[in-house]
């Protein structure tokens, strides 16, 4: 399971002297990028390469459920309620399961949720979310996405996370059923705060934590625009994949520092992770 332990907002200490290390030594020497991402040339520094913390979203970005969880919110609202069909008319793209639990309640019931409401409902969502799970036909991991994240793990400056509207368990129960489970150590959930702003900035300053660097460059990984204004206001850059139908100039208007068809672009990405951890080649 991820990390997501109390996380105050990192004290601002040496940050700003951390040595970028490797990264821009490596340009010296003309290395590959790949190269130069990963620690292959020790010679060149002794110093260790700053950490850059890669926060990705989940679905529609590293994987499609085919349904599962709209089936399963469905069959929560059956179960508790009497209710039929009631994910209809939710546009879930960006939106934490607590707010859609939410919408689904003023939608049906027409009131507020009651107090621990939404914690309840949760509890039997992810239950009858991974009973889904084991029937989805549908289920299917994006282009790209394992190589990328297999090709990112090998890099030693690289901290992987997770910046998703998903719970926690949700998010675990979905990567566990196509073995990347244990690829994340840390992220930030709907579990945390239905405001994807505030769960992005709790995955950076996570990241942070585990990087001992309260200012260590934060990179957010998603098809929607929600995850670009959550990125930016965090302060991380921003890729979009334009994986679930968000178009190239709706990302760029919104302030994308790139903009992909989708994960299997690894030279691109890895250039703009590259460039991430210099200040002088950031735009």
């Amino acid at each position: 399971m991820y990390s997501s332990v109390d996380v105050a907002r990192p004290t601002e200490s040496s940050a700003k002297n951390v040595h970028l290390g490797l990264f821009a030594s490596a340009r010296q020497y003309g290395l590959t990028i790949h190269e130069q991402l990963r620690n292959e040339a020790p010679l060149l520094t002794d110093r260790s390469p700053r950490k850059i913390i890669v926060l990705f979203d989940i679905d529609g970005t590293l994987l499609y459920t085919g349904g599962a969880g709209s089936r399963a919110l469905n069959n929560v609202f059956r179960q508790q309620y009497g209710i039929d069909d009631a994910f209809y008319g939710i546009r879930p793209h960006g939106m934490t399961d607590p707010a859609i639990l939410r919408q689904m309640i003023h939608n049906h019931l027409d009131r507020e949720p009651e107090a621990g409401e939404i914690d309840g409902l949760a509890e039997v969502y992810c239950d009858l979310l991974e009973e889904e799970l084991r029937i989805a036909p549908g289920f299917t991991v994006l282009p790209g996405a394992v190589d990328l994240l297999e090709c990112l793990g090998d890099i030693e400056s690289v901290l992987l996370g997770l910046s998703t509207g998903n719970l926690s368990r949700t998010a675990d129960l979905k990567l566990r059923h196509v073995g990347l489970e244990t690829t994340f150590s840390f992220g930030g959930f709907g579990s945390d705060s239905e405001d994807r702003c505030v769960l992005t900035r709790t995955a950076l300053n996570r990241g942070r934590l585990l990087a001992s660097d309260a200012s260590a460059p934060g990179i957010v990984i998603g098809d929607t625009i929600h995850d670009v204004r959550a990125g930016l206001a965090a302060g991380a850059r921003c890729l979009g994949v334009m994986t679930s139908g968000t178009s190239r100039q709706v990302f760029e208007e919104g302030g994308a520092h790139l903009v992909l068809e989708d994960l299997t672009d690894q030279d691109s990405i890895l250039e703009f992770l590259l460039a991430c951890t210099n200040p002088s080649q950031r735009t």
